[in-house]
């Protein structure tokens, strides 16, 4: 423990990184982009909070006596089982997603929250960790894939077996989707997921791995391949919900 702050101090003395948020200077690199105070500043789920069981959508309801039976009934038509993120699409979670989508790397302390998020029932049932794919064109021009990276992170420390090869993206609308409203998401990725190898994935519990939840589209596209091919269950996990 010593160690690692010394070497955090050094590095911070070195190198010294500025809070995407506060432009304070973080103090440790466990950290991230985001010093202490603007995580602690942060909104994480605990797992206690009132939510839509199925797309972990924050309520305003008073808890029931069973959780699985808030529903937000605007998710009802989607393909997943159920859906957590670690919170809100602000602060210092934003910066860690905007970071990822330029560096594949997430901090210490973001992998910490992701993994206690996957170890939240009903997301510990997951037998195989899938991230959502890019298509083959879109990859070739970022150079990585920021859910893999979620994913490798997770696979690692929850000791679940990871898939990169079951499930394939056939079609690239990723650039045309910005602005687009729910119904306008859900068009542009219907049908543009496939699963390769259906054995890999028959009777499994799928943890589905992507950077941001906002309207649900990509991951009920996904997970409606997935249960195509016999998937048990799709459960998703991001690190923001927007």
């Amino acid at each position: 423990m010593f160690l690692t702050l010394f070497y955090d101090a050094l590095l911070t003395l070195s190198y010294p990184q500025n809070c995407a948020i506060c432009c304070r200077s973080v103090e440790q690199r466990r950290f991230g982009v985001a010093c202490e105070a603007c995580w602690n500043a942060a909104r994480i789920l605990s797992g206690a909070e009132t939510i839509c069981w199925k797309c972990g959508l924050l309520s305003d309801e008073v808890s029931p006596v069973r959780v699985e039976e808030v529903r937000c009934r605007r998710c009802e038509a989607q393909s997943f089982t159920a859906a957590r993120s670690v919170g809100p699409y602000e602060g210092a979670l934003r910066a860690s997603v905007l970071e990822l989508k330029r560096q594949p790397y997430i901090s210490q302390h973001l992998e910490t929250l992701l993994v206690a998020a996957a170890q939240r029932e009903p997301l510990n049932l997951s037998t195989r960790i899938i991230p959502v794919p890019l298509h083959a064109r879109r990859l070739r021009s970022r150079g990585f894939n920021q859910a893999s990276i979620l994913a490798h992170a997770l696979s690692t420390e929850l000791r679940v077996p990871l898939d990169e090869a079951s499930l394939v993206r056939v079609s690239s609308t990723e650039k045309y989707r910005a602005g687009l409203d729910a119904k306008g998401r859900q068009d542009t990725v219907a049908g543009a997921f496939e699963v390769r190898h259906p054995r890999l994935i028959a009777n499994e519990d799928i943890l589905l791995v992507d950077d941001v939840f906002t309207t649900g589209a990509t991951v009920s596209a996904c997970a409606e391949a997935l249960t195509a091919a016999g998937a048990k269950n799709v459960f998703v996990l991001t690190i923001a919900r927007a």
